[in-house]
């Protein structure tokens, strides 16, 4: 995608590690917008569109979501629901979780207030 006025993209720290044997936390850093949903997508999603059966997202660390990481969110849960498993979002601070809320995210995936009570779940 090309910088828009100048900007240059910014890529989404993030940061993966294996919760379980079939378990994979994925810790998210900064904000999700146009310019890191690529690196969203590229972090949940491997070649062809298939990802890890069961994937918990700490978001923790996440200070603002638009509409693309949403949709890059969404696309990652089917995904995972193909390969029988799962998405799960976890810790986000106020304003994400609202908008997470707002647009019904909670609703099709599990949002939990921490990355262990998501792997208890």
């Amino acid at each position: 995608m090309p910088p828009h006025h100048g900007a240059r993209p910014r890529p989404l720290p993030s940061e993966q590690t294996a919760a379980t044997a079939d378990i994979s936390v994925v810790s998210l850093h900064g904000a999700i917008d146009h310019h890191t949903v690529d690196d969203l997508s590229d972090t949940l999603l491997f070649p062809r569109g298939t990802a890890a059966a069961r994937t918990v997202i700490n978001l923790s660390a996440v200070t603002f979501i638009d509409s693309s990481g949403i949709n890059a969110f969404i696309t990652a849960h089917h995904a995972a629901q193909r390969a029988g498993g799962w998405l799960r979002l976890a810790g986000p601070i106020e304003p994400v979780l609202r908008v997470i809320q707002i647009v019904g995210l909670n609703e099709i995936m599990g949002c939990y207030p921490s990355t262990r009570r998501a792997l208890a779940a």
